[in-house]
């Protein structure tokens, strides 16, 4: 082969490969949420977490499904998976007691824990062995609502739903108020932001209502526990004689 033979040929492949990869963006937008051939399948492997690893017991503390003002998915919990390129995948999933939800040709996968960004990382993982580039929508149901809980000593210890903007003092409301034996000078407000990190703050609310300024009173967050103590009085009271009663009971010494 000549010079110029050589030369043709290097020009012509030149072109060839240039015409290849203007082609390839269009072909490739084309194919996005397609199903990929039955030839390449790819079993998904997630990493040990302390959500997905055995044995970890999430639903014994249930709060932590309101962790930095990020909702995490609970038992029971039902959303909705939207395939906008490949409806026929389109499911409602619930999540089973073990913290599994059931996915059309995929089988199960271990969700609770997770926040919904998270499992959406999670899907467009397990998805991406049968499409390609899988565009996929979440849509929470039903779920665990934002909640706090009132206890010690209010006239109604119980969990409570958080409607909007609810103060401290507010909640105290909800729970029917303090009783004659709390310490309404140290009201205890738990806040957890992880299952590792906790808050607590005790918050003055008879300063704040004597000084009727409530500008320190905290808003509350999904998952908050209020606690009022008993105050000194309630707690020496069984010691106390009664008038009438020549002889009393100390109850240290049952």
């Amino acid at each position: 082969m000549s010079v110029s033979e050589r030369r043709g040929t290097f020009r012509s492949a030149v072109i060839l490969a240039i015409l290849i990869g203007s082609l390839l963006p269009a072909v490739h937008a084309q194919t996005a949420g397609q199903a990929v051939p039955p030839s390449t399948p790819r079993q998904l492997e997630l990493p040990a977490t302390d959500e997905t690893r055995p044995g970890t017991d999430i639903g014994a503390a249930p709060q932590q499904f309101w962790t930095a003002g990020r909702y995490r998915l609970t038992a029971s919990d039902v959303f909705e998976l939207r395939f906008p390129y490949v409806p026929e995948f389109d499911q409602t999933v619930t999540v089973q007691p073990d913290g599994y939800i059931s996915l059309r040709a995929l089988g199960d996968l271990r969700v609770q824990g997770h926040t919904l960004p998270e499992l959406r990382e999670m899907l467009n993982e397990a998805y991406a062995g049968i499409l390609r580039e899988p565009v996929i929508n979440i849509i929470l149901k039903e779920f665990e609502k934002p909640y706090f809980i009132a206890a010690g000593e209010v006239a109604h210890p119980g969990k409570y739903e958080l409607r909007g903007a609810t103060t401290l003092t507010q909640g105290l409301v909800l729970a029917g108020g303090q009783t004659g034996s709390g310490k309404h000078s140290q009201v205890i407000l738990f806040r957890r932001f992880s299952t590792d990190l906790l808050e607590v703050k005790q918050i003055d609310v008879k300063k704040m209502y004597a000084d009727r300024n409530l500008s320190e009173d905290p808003v509350l967050r999904p998952g908050d526990t209020i606690f009022v103590p008993k105050n000194v009085l309630s707690r020496i009271a069984p010691f106390i004689p009664r008038p009438g009663l020549g002889l009393y009971v100390n109850p240290a010494s049952q």
